[in-house]
């Protein structure tokens, strides 16, 4: 898409520190991190959402975004990583090209996500979204 910032990133045309690159994906750092070695990975190809993605390009992604994780790990010495990946603006989404957030945390990195858990009403209402979300796979 030529308005997309990651299709110009993957073109050529927006510099980025680039990790690592192949014929089907590109990792490159994230130039507002939320701990120093935040990186995005993303299919050079433009998709958007997740859920339109083909299966066998998210299955090539995911397999990058573990490398990264392992290469993380390895070289920066972090104690575990984030694995992020937000569909659509409420959800935090701000550039519309799928893409994968592998964030290094280490202990003490000061790093907290604020994370207001809720309750169901009660079991009957768990039960009737989980029964509503299961009818609507499709094989």
């Amino acid at each position: 898409m030529s308005d997309c910032i990651f299709c110009k990133i993957v073109a050529g045309e927006i510099p980025c520190t680039r990790v690592y690159e192949d014929d089907q994906t590109l990792v490159f750092m994230d130039i507002g991190p939320i701990i120093k070695g935040h990186m995005l990975v993303i299919p050079k190809q433009h998709h958007d959402p997740i859920t339109e993605t083909p299966d066998d390009v998210l299955g090539h992604l995911i397999a990058v975004v573990k490398k990264i994780a392992a290469a993380q790990k390895k070289a920066l010495k972090c104690d575990g990583c984030n694995i992020i990946q937000n569909n659509g603006v409420c959800s935090g989404q701000a550039v519309p090209h799928l893409h994968f957030h592998v964030i290094p945390r280490f202990e003490k990195d000061g790093h907290t996500w604020n994370w207001a858990a809720k309750k169901y009403d009660d079991m009957q209402e768990m039960k009737q979204l989980a029964e509503a979300v299961a009818s609507a796979l499709t094989p």
